[in-house]
């Protein structure tokens, strides 16, 4: 019953921006950890950013300065504003969603268990 479902990614060149959603309830996002992860075929998925109930942020070492996430209440929606893009930046990008208002100190995918069907991200020049 818990759902999530991104959209956005596209195909961009280096240093290009890019702006991906992730639908959810309106509970979910009021009250619920959410975070966006990626993963590159045959290596292990990564964490992005994860934003706490309460609208606390962290982001990965690797993102920090470029990637921004926020969410909207309101709208039921959680985003990831991508600047600066770099070719590593290739990825699907999945968000997650867990029932619990503080999200896990490490950005482990293995904590969480609901995922959309990921939004591709291609940075090529």
């Amino acid at each position: 019953q818990l759902e999530v479902a991104e959209s956005g990614g596209g195909s961009v060149q280096p240093g290009g921006s890019l702006r991906l959603s992730c639908t959810a309830s309106v509970h979910a996002v009021s009250h619920y950890c959410m975070g966006w992860f990626r993963q590159v075929p045959g290596k292990e998925r990564e964490g992005v950013a994860v934003i706490d109930g309460d609208g606390s942020v962290r982001y990965a070492d690797s993102v920090q300065n470029r990637f921004t996430a926020s969410k909207d209440k309101s709208l039921g929606k959680m985003f990831l504003q991508l600047n600066n893009l770099r070719v590593e930046d290739t990825a699907m990008y999945y968000c997650t969603v867990r029932d619990q208002s503080v999200c896990p100190w490490h950005l482990n995918p293995a904590s969480y268990r609901i995922w959309g069907q990921g939004t591709q991200v291609t940075v090529s020049s």
